[in-house]
């Protein structure tokens, strides 16, 4: 009998299922499903308005599409629920929730449901730009070694800021809250009924590892109320690829499989497609293009790298170091600038030909020579993640004039994304982070040629592309094999199944030699503006937010 795994992906909008056959990591069916709140950054479903810079989920839908998806995909299968040997989670992060002494929601809670602070942070909730901003400067005066594995610098996007906020704007939240979770290992509870926690995340949103000193001092000298944060911090901590727990009879009834399969550690998002692209060694990056980029990057050691998103032994394989940047709008950016700066002509132009308005869009880019459209834009139009680490500052396009059109605009936010990755790139480069090759994976790359090229021109190097639409999904079912483990049919560990599971496609993009010449003088210009506005030498996008505050 043949045998497959189950991958389950939960990203910003929806959640997604894919049953993968173990012995070549073929998707042989999938189920999708967006979550019926979606992202909650303006108001809560009661309605009641959430502050600037909230980024909040009901974590119901998250269940519900854990279940729905997951027994859907398994119909589309038409395979024997026996045939399933292993099931693997992964979410972006940090995305976590506060539980009660019962470990339910406390967004449930009716003291707490109309309380913002209850609910699910997502890894976009900028909210605690000030608490990341006072957990870097106090690590600096302490010289703490910890701010090695983070680049010296903590991003609001991450746990550690956000339960500090929490602790100082709802201190009512924290006192009650028994139980900080990860998302992940939330769904893990659901399946199993054991309270666990993944040292993937653990490690790169709470700057944690194993061995670390006691970090209880330093707690408390952020705020005396916070030194216990990490007792509310509880599960047993396991590695990727380890076991987390077994799906109970409950469980096992709504998903349609049996009870007893192995459930694996959760992941983060990004870093389980690591092994889904086909990736095994140092010096492989791995840019997981979509509403947001990551890039991932394994080294057999660990040099200091400024502004990284942070650097984890065994983060994303055994054995190696991984260290995570990223851009924090891609995709999301696209879509502003789509659904909000473009003229109705356009709609109708493409309505006419029977394609979307960013296909028309990318169409009309693609016509445009490298350096045309006299724009340069910086891709901080959700802040910026690596290595500046700032979710205060903003996007920009410059050179815009009167003969400007929007095929020339949204060209310039695509350049801007591939200046950024380079930026990227060559900060983990200069800093003794070997990269020999790039390897994209999400929707992106399957979906726009022009942007894969101009990473290729721009990079100037050649970019391969993931096989499976659907790496995420695929790298949580990879691990889901190991946790089954040989004897069950699955593998013995993550290289094994990486190399029978994950792939890439037999098309590369290679840079044009004419577009790189181009593109070395435009990316300096990049460069100045980056430096300019966003290390501190003209910080006027920090001034115009806080005047935007105030009025």
């Amino acid at each position: 009998m043949k045998k497959y795994v189950i991958g389950i992906d939960f990203g910003t909008l929806s959640g997604r299922a894919v049953i993968a056959d173990t012995s070549n990591g073929d998707v042989i069916a999938e189920a999708v499903r967006t979550y019926e709140h979606g992202v909650l950054e303006e108001r809560l479903p009661s309605g009641k308005p959430l502050p600037e810079h909230f980024a909040l989920a009901d974590v119901h839908d998250y269940e519900a599409v854990l279940f729905e998806t997951v027994k859907e995909a398994v119909g589309k299968a038409g395979i024997e629920k026996e045939a399933v040997i292993g099931i693997g989670i992964d979410v972006t992060s940090s995305t976590f929730l506060p539980l009660t002494e019962e470990l339910k929601p406390l967004q449930d809670e009716p003291a707490f449901s109309e309380e913002p602070h209850a609910y699910m942070k997502l890894w976009k909730h900028h909210g605690a730009q000030e608490e990341a901003d006072l957990i870097t400067a106090l690590m600096k005066d302490r010289n703490e070694p910890f701010a090695l594995r983070c680049g010296g610098i903590v991003n609001a996007e991450w746990m550690l800021p956000k339960l500090l906020e929490i602790c100082h704007k709802a201190p009512e939240v924290y006192e009650k809250t028994a139980c900080f979770i990860e998302a992940g290992d939330y769904l893990n509870l659901l399946l199993t009924g054991e309270l666990t926690r993944s040292e993937s995340p653990w490690g790169y949103k709470m700057i944690r590892e194993e061995g670390d000193p006691d970090r209880r001092g330093f707690y408390e000298a952020l705020d005396p109320g916070f030194k216990d944060v990490e007792d509310k911090c509880t599960g047993k901590r396991i590695p990727l690829g380890s076991t987390a727990g077994y799906l109970t009879e409950e469980a096992a009834e709504k998903l349609g499989l049996s009870a007893g399969i192995p459930v694996t550690a959760a992941n983060i998002d990004a870093h389980v497609c690591v092994p889904a692209a086909g990736i095994r060694k140092p010096g492989e990056m791995l840019a997981i293009i979509g509403t947001t980029c990551c890039a991932v990057v394994l080294s057999d050691k660990a040099p200091f790298v400024p502004g990284i998103s942070g650097c984890v032994k065994n983060g994303a394989l055994p054995g190696l170091y991984a260290y995570e940047a990223g851009q924090s709008a891609v995709g999301d950016a696209f879509s502003w600038f789509v659904q909000n700066c473009v003229p109705g002509k356009y709609s109708e132009e493409a309505k006419e030909k029977g394609i979307s308005l960013q296909d028309l869009l990318t169409q009309a880019a693609a016509r445009k020579r490298p350096g045309e459209t006299g724009l340069m834009a910086l891709d901080w139009w959700n802040g910026n993640r690596s290595h500046l680490a700032d979710a205060d500052l903003s996007g920009l396009i410059l050179g815009m004039t009167l003969t400007t059109r929007p095929e020339d605009i949204y060209r310039a936010l695509l350049e801007s994304i591939a200046y950024g990755l380079r930026e990227i790139r060559d900060n983990y480069v200069s800093h003794g982070v070997a990269v020999d090759q790039v390897i994209a994976c999400g929707g992106i790359p399957k979906k726009n040629p022009l942007l894969m090229q101009i990473y290729a021109d721009v990079l100037n190097c050649e970019i391969k592309v993931a096989k499976s639409l659907q790496a995420s999904a695929l790298g949580s079912a990879i691990f889901a094999s190991v946790a089954a483990g040989s004897e069950r049919g699955g593998y013995h560990d993550v290289y094994e199944a990486a190399e029978s599971m994950g792939h890439t496609e037999e098309m590369t993009y290679k840079p044009v030699p004419e577009n790189v010449r181009v593109y070395e003088a435009l990316f300096r210009e990049f460069k100045h503006l980056h430096d300019y506005f966003g290390t501190g030498i003209n910080p006027v996008m920090k001034h115009l937010k806080k005047i935007r505050e105030e009025a």
